[in-house]
């Protein structure tokens, strides 16, 4: 990234600018933040283009079309407006490699993950094409892979079917090898140019290689226009499915929907990237790029001259590059490995064999420093486990030694501690105020001082949820950082009974003691479906995607946004008991987990069970605490009353060895980085995994 230079503006807007990203033929791009730090890229027309009146506004005009499109799988258009005679657009920063950089460092796509990305990208475009746009630019390079998925970015010339394209004299309207025969040949285009460079892309994402290359442009373009696809490569399974995305006839290809349809895959998109080295390299950037709007913001407030704050941004910094002359724009490889990723621990070297019936020593502890009686679950971030403190409040100890990194004695411990994404940790304090935290430091994001939190009880990117203290269910807009709406009390239980919830893709489920299931709209708060009589207590809910999956009386898959059932499976022990049935459900990324009585199974996405891990566990009923799954272990809390902590192993399906069996609790646990964090009695301690 170049620092700003003479006749850059400071501020457009609510954005401050920290440096300049790049230039394309259109106008320059700049890394920004609003007034609450986040970073967007904000891109103003050159100023010989802005003279022209017509151009501007059509510069403008076109920015809050692309805004109409909302779908998680895009870059978000923030804002555009004309400033002091700059056209300006403001839109959401993606601290991700692009596809075209994850598979050249990191080889071809799997079959499945290329599944998904297909189901992926095919919804995003059935969102923009509904929102009367075409992309018209489909290629590795406008495509992101984010912690949450793919995500489609420059809408640099994505415009209405019948619209003009914002491009500049000489300029080649399509990348070549991408763009459609009709867009090649010049003629009037429509959605279908969208699927055919998806086929590309899909293509290259699966193979390494190009559909169609060539010695020099005209024998790209030519050959899109004349001869078929080089579809050697691939897959039998992908051949199929791609062939007809490359129809010489955009008639003849198919719908985005189609498409959607005929890919789905029951592993989300987002487990899909949150594994292996393109996860880790996400990880990187988004670090760079919180270092680089963070050190920009110590900067700006602590108000140096104009010629330090330019060396700060031009020195040692995050390198960030604009991508195709439109609004794409992310962490260069070579920035992001050169800054650390702060905050982060390295994962715990997993066993080398399972020992069974020999206990492992702990990674550390057993530390005496939580607070006795249940629990909440602990939450795991970065380089440290946040739980209820020995003296009250919450503390963070590092996952690697367990040494304490901070304590907060005035916050809540009844209150709970939720994560809000890799990074942030949200509580309450005594007084009901909500506080955002960086997990890793404790610093203080921001806060909400009247919403009045009792319980928290989910959250998401998008918004907090929680009981008041009146118990009422209310819901906090992490944008807006305003209560978003106020709902109906909720009863609740003293206790580990609840209520518990999960939130995601516009729907808050709600587990609660009375076993009932309530499901509300996350915009608006109102009721949407509800499951009468699924347990006869509150279980936590388990969102994977587009489906919930609930413990209980059954073991039920349903639809998240309507409630549909897929499939449910009775208990197969019938235990006795007021709590008998099954626990909470956990997902080890092969299918689901949850225990029944004295059993713990394994389930398919679809309802066919895999296999009964193992059986004979102590106690009367279920744990009310879903399994943690780590490396090849699943770590189970042996009923209730509790009997320990056992590791049980995915490739032999037995248990392996307990922790502290006559321990009877009560135990809460979380896992990440290959370690399993153990609580009970005020003693944390961090087991390996094999």
């Amino acid at each position: 990234m170049n620092p700003l230079g003479v006749g850059d503006p400071l501020r457009l807007g609510p954005y401050r600018l920290i440096g300049v990203l790049g230039e394309g033929g259109m106008g320059k791009v700049y890394l920004a933040t609003d007034q609450s730090g986040r970073p967007a890229a904000v891109k103003v027309l050159r100023p010989e283009l802005a003279h022209d009146q017509h151009l501007a506004q059509r510069f403008v005009r076109e920015a809050h079309t692309a805004q109409t499109v909302t779908g998680k799988g895009v870059a978000r258009v923030l804002g555009a407006q004309m400033e002091g005679g700059r056209p300006w657009i403001a839109s959401e920063f993606l601290a991700g490699p692009t596809l075209e950089e994850a598979v050249s460092a990191h080889g071809a796509l799997d079959d499945q993950t290329v599944h998904a990305l297909a189901s992926s990208l095919a919804e995003t475009l059935g969102v923009i094409h509904a929102a009367g746009l075409i992309h018209r630019d489909i290629k590795p390079a406008n495509i992101v892979l984010t912690s949450d998925g793919p995500r489609v970015i420059d809408f640099g010339i994505a415009r209405p079917e019948h619209g003009l394209t914002l491009t500049t004299t000489g300029q080649i309207p399509v990348t070549p090898g991408y763009g459609a025969p009709e867009q090649v040949l010049g003629q009037r285009v429509t959605a279908a140019a969208d699927v055919f460079s998806l086929g590309a892309v899909l293509v290259y994402a699966a193979t390494g290689r190009r559909a169609y290359d060539g010695p020099h442009v005209a024998a790209v373009q030519y050959a899109v226009v004349h001869e078929q696809p080089d579809l050697a490569a691939l897959s039998p399974r992908l051949h199929q499915l791609l062939a007809p995305c490359f129809a010489k006839d955009p008639t003849l290809r198919p719908s985005p929907e189609q498409i959607s349809r005929v890919f789905s895959t029951s592993k989300s998109v987002r487990s899909l990237w949150r594994r292996g080295p393109v996860f880790q390299e996400i990880k990187r950037r988004e670090t760079a790029v919180r270092r680089q709007t963070a050190s920009a913001r110590t900067t700006v407030e602590s108000a140096p001259d104009r010629r330090r704050f330019l060396a700060l941004c031009g020195a040692g910094g995050a390198v960030l590059l604009a991508g195709g002359g439109g609004t794409a724009w992310w962490l260069a490889d070579r920035a992001a490995n050169a800054l650390p990723p702060a905050g982060d621990a390295p994962d715990a070297v997993l066993l080398k064999a399972e020992n069974e019936g020999i206990r492992p020593k702990p990674l550390w502890g057993p530390v005496e420093a939580a607070a006795r009686g249940p629990l909440p679950t602990p939450v795991v971030l970065r380089d440290v486990v946040i739980f209820a403190a020995r003296d009250g409040g919450l503390t963070a100890l590092k996952v690697t030694d367990g040494t304490e990194k901070w304590t907060l004695p005035h916050l809540s411990a009844k209150a709970r501690q939720l994560a809000l994404d890799e990074d942030y940790v949200v509580a309450a304090d005594e007084s009901g105020r909500l506080l955002v935290l960086e997990a890793s430091t404790s610093a203080e994001k921001w806060t909400v001082a009247d919403a009045d939190v009792a319980v928290l009880l989910a959250a998401e990117p998008g918004g907090i949820y929680f009981l008041t203290r009146a118990g009422k269910l209310r819901a906090v807009d992490t944008a807006s950082r305003q209560v978003r709406w106020t709902g109906p009390s909720v009863k609740t239980a003293t206790g580990d009974a609840g209520p518990f919830a999960a939130a995601g893709r516009s729907r808050l489920v709600l587990s609660l003691p009375s076993g009932n299931v309530s499901v509300v709209d996350t915009t608006t708060g109102r009721s949407v479906w509800e499951i009468r009589g699924q347990g006869t207590t509150a279980l936590q809910p388990l969102i994977d995607s587009d489906v919930v999956y609930l413990g209980g009386r059954t073991l039920t898959a349903v639809t998240l946004a309507e409630g549909r059932q897929l499939w449910a499976m009775d208990s197969y022990t019938k235990p006795e008991g007021t709590l008998g049935g099954w626990g909470p459900p956990a997902l080890d990324g092969e299918g689901i987990i949850a225990a029944d009585g004295a059993f713990v199974y394994r389930f398919s996405a679809s309802g066919t069970r895999d296999i009964a891990l193992f059986a004979d566990l102590k106690g009367t009923r279920p744990p009310l605490t879903p399994p943690v799954i780590q490396g090849n272990c699943i770590w189970v809390i042996e009923g209730t009353p509790e009997f320990g902590v056992s590791a049980l192993s995915k490739p032999s399906d037995k248990r392996v060895w307990t922790y502290e069996r006559d321990n009877q609790g009560p135990w809460t646990m979380a896992g990440a980085g290959n370690r399993a964090f153990l609580i009970s009695r005020g003693m944390v301690a961090a087991m390996p995994v094999f």
